[in-house]
């Protein structure tokens, strides 16, 4: 009998039968709050009646239409859409189904238009899962390891995580900008550089925020030496942070934005958007895919933003994140493990440290599997998996953040 690999270690043993909104309700209908949203994907919540609309009428009327080989109106109507939410000046849009196909045509993009072989990722950040992907990917080593050789032309300088360094945020982005200053002078000349790829809150890294002053260093030295500047907001786009895009939250000025995740509320959807000067200097042929903009897929996209807009979800995300970092902040001072809360709108992450304040997993491990027991579905992340990470649905209301602060409460009490 066939079974699933057993390297696909599950965080939750639960089977799930159906969703509604930010709940989850397994085969023997027990009713779980779900703070997972599919590792941040289920952005409109599970199954939105208007989301689940589009794509059965979608289905009816025809599944699937290849977009280099003929157009159909769903993705013509979601590129006019997209115009109206990305960053001044990107007019120009490439789809994929997965964020890290979506990196790596932002790769291959930046290192033709420029004609230079390397990139500077940022310790910490996660960028996917394939090779070239899993090159530019810090964020722990089981991502990266047992398929070498890797991907050459990578470098990697410091993200101002001032935790980590035990530094104020000011001299965490300092010292980060001091650091990519070195790398361009003693790794990877600036003439050898294509792109600087960050995120602008690590995700799997730890759900730790950028800030300002680092964007503008960051933007600064691209325009300086004629590097492009990649945005990954795979993670941290589509309200989830409480603003339309992470970036939105530095000022930050990209050059190219990649998303994936919150875009189709669940559909297998990415982009990449550029603009069209930029975009214009992809070689011939070097784009393309046979399921990227899926027709039902971006049906499912249109939906998702007119439900963000309708709904006021990134308003909402905003104002239900603030709750949530009041709460965990509260909370988390009831035990000595739990040392730090940070993160934006509804991507907040409680990091766990030992008494000797090393990162402590096991701390984190531990609750989050209480949590699943007392109905709170969690994820961990960081580099030794010593942060849990609360990532509901935009649609999450008052009463059901209120709900998983006190069983979060709860969990924290029943801890060593």
């Amino acid at each position: 009998m066939a079974q699933l690999s057993t390297v696909l270690t599950q965080a939750t043993p639960v089977v799930a039968a159906r969703g509604e909104g930010a709940l989850l309700f397994d085969e023997q209908d027990r009713r779980y709050l779900d703070f997972t949203a599919g590792i941040g994907v289920t952005s409109t919540g599970h199954c939105h009646p208007r989301v689940v609309a589009a794509a059965q009428e979608q289905v009816g009327r025809m599944i699937h239409a290849q977009y280099t080989t003929v157009l159909h109106r769903p993705l013509l109507d979601l590129v006019d859409r997209l115009g109206e939410v990305l960053p001044s000046g990107l007019d120009r849009l490439f789809f994929a189904n997965s964020g890290s196909e979506a990196i790596e045509a932002s790769l291959r993009l930046a290192r033709q238009a420029t004609g230079r072989p390397n990139v500077v990722v940022f310790h910490g950040g996660f960028h996917g899962r394939t090779v070239a992907a899993a090159s530019l990917t810090t964020s722990g080593t089981k991502f990266r390891s047992g398929f070498a050789p890797l991907m050459a032309g990578v470098h990697v300088s410091p993200f101002p995580d001032p935790h980590h360094y035990g530094w104020s945020q000011e001299q965490a982005t300092e010292f980060a900008l001091d650091q990519l200053d070195y790398t361009l002078q003693t790794l990877s000349a600036p003439a050898d550089t294509a792109a600087l790829l960050v995120e602008p809150v690590l995700g799997e890294g730890g759900y730790v925020p950028a800030s300002t002053e680092f964007f503008a260093g960051l933007r600064e030295r691209a325009d300086r030496h004629g590097i492009l500047l990649i945005v990954d907001e795979v993670q941290s786009g589509y309200g989830r942070t409480g603003k339309f895009w992470g970036l939105d939250h530095f000022a930050g000025r990209p050059d190219v934005v990649v998303t994936a995740k919150g875009l189709a509320s669940g559909f297998p959807l990415s982009a990449i958007a550029a603009s069209d000067a930029l975009m214009s200097r992809a070689w011939p042929g070097s784009q393309g895919g046979t399921y990227g903009a899926n027709a039902v897929a971006c049906a499912a996209a249109l939906a998702t933003l007119d439900v963000i807009q309708d709904e006021h979800l990134v308003q909402n995300a905003a104002a239900r994140g603030k709750q949530l970092r009041a709460g965990l902040e509260e909370r988390t001072t009831r035990h000595p493990a739990a040392d730090n809360v940070r993160g934006l709108g509804l991507m907040q992450g409680v990091e766990f440290r030992d008494a000797h304040g090393k990162p402590d997993a096991a701390a984190a491990k531990a609750a989050q599997q209480t949590a699943h027991e007392h109905g709170l579905l969690l994820l961990t992340c960081g580099a030794w998996g010593q942060v849990v990470r609360f990532i509901p649905a935009l649609v999450v209301d008052e009463a059901q953040v209120e709900e998983a602060l006190d069983i979060w409460g709860q969990v924290l009490h029943t801890l060593p």
